[in-house]
């Protein structure tokens, strides 16, 4: 069901001023509730893939992306967990907000656009997916991902900025899916993120999994900071309450975390700090990729806007460098590949791109940090 709240007076910038009301959360409630996908059939992946690439034969075929072999020591006797980060561009911003001035309208169809988005999951096949600004969770990626053999968490921004555009779809959140046949969910927190001890709009998912394989338990969260320029200072907050969180969830890292997120932050901003200096011993995957290892990508998002060209690097996927090892990384698109009206476009669904990383357990569990 489609839950319907267009027309709202909602002020996304005035989490500072104000707490939201009980009322105003209370509203979401019906779009929290999940409905049962589980009578629903299995989908063979190979099916749901022709039926998008149907629906896409106008346009140009995928880019072509290579993950780049990260592994420094023996190959482990396990599969990796995949896991994709992405923020894949909440429809009602897309069309309504963003002002995209080099992207046809026409690109940004909904019909098309979210098979853009499957396609792109489909070919890397995640184990765990962390999604931001999802705002159609009820009538796509829930009813499909589920079955796909994924377990489905949602939750909404309470405010969210979707809520201000006509026809929108209900408000846009964070996602979080896992393979039910590779994991077992022992815990689940929704963390709504604070900032000067007042609740803000960003939000957060954290899910302690138990690997069937392994038997190993890890964390896995996914967020969305807030955005623009100006509210530095604001993001380094909530990136202090979101480490705080994870480090009662992971009981101080005993359970190696990953963290999956657009944190709208360059690695020269305050809250990167914070996470690469935290006492949970993080690193950030994509630095990997880097000739030296300590560089995160040019890019990890690219765009036109009325007031310029914006390339940012703002997606990371974090992760306990005690306890996890990186196997693989996919590579980003090249500038050409982007080509010169950048993201989105016909060819490429958002105007952040996704990050795939292979991850496997170390094989000393018991190594102190």
């Amino acid at each position: 069901p489609v839950c319907s709240m267009g027309n709202s007076s909602s002020r996304l910038y005035s989490a500072l001023a104000k707490t939201l009301s009980s009322s105003a959360v209370s509203q979401h409630q019906d779009c929290l509730e999940q409905p049962d996908s589980t009578q629903l059939d299995p989908i063979d992946p190979k099916d749901l893939l022709e039926e998008c690439q149907i629906v896409l034969q106008k346009r140009p075929p995928r880019f072509q992306r290579d993950f780049v072999d990260l592994k420094k020591n023996a190959a482990s006797n396990h599969r990796p967990i995949r896991v994709m980060q992405w923020n894949i561009l909440a429809q009602a911003l897309g069309e309504g907000k963003d002002n995209f001035v080099q992207c046809p309208m026409e690109a940004l169809k909904w019909e098309e656009r979210k098979c853009l988005i499957l396609e792109e999951i489909l070919a890397y096949k995640p184990d765990i997916l962390c999604l931001q600004e999802v705002d159609h969770y009820f009538d796509t990626f829930e009813p499909l991902l589920s079955r796909l053999g994924y377990q489905c968490t949602f939750f909404p921004k309470p405010w969210s900025p979707c809520l201000d555009v006509a026809q929108n779809n209900g408000p846009d959140g964070c996602a979080l899916f896992f393979l039910k046949d590779r994991f077992e969910l022992i815990n689940s927190a929704n963390i709504r993120l604070t900032a000067m001890k007042l609740k803000t709009n960003q939000v957060a998912i954290a899910q302690t999994l138990k690997c069937n394989e392994t038997g190993r338990l890890f964390c896995i969260a996914v967020t969305h900071l807030k955005a623009r320029t100006g509210w530095e200072r604001f993001r380094s907050a909530q990136g202090c309450d979101l480490l705080q969180n994870l480090k009662s969830i992971t009981q101080g890292a005993k359970i190696p975390l990953i963290i999956c997120g657009d944190f709208n932050a360059e690695p020269t901003e305050e809250v990167y700090r914070e996470f690469s200096n935290s006492s949970l011993n993080l690193n950030s995957a994509y630095k990997l990729l880097s000739p030296d290892g300590q560089s995160e990508p040019p890019y990890t998002t690219w765009k036109i806007r009325p007031s310029g060209e914006c390339r940012h690097t703002l997606d990371y996927i974090w992760y306990s460098q005690h306890a996890l090892n990186v196997n693989s990384a996919l590579g980003l698109l090249t500038e050409e590949q982007i080509g010169p009206n950048r993201l989105p476009s016909f060819n490429y669904p958002s105007d952040h791109l996704s990050l795939v990383c292979d991850f496997s357990f170390n094989q000393d569990p018991d190594r102190l940090l």
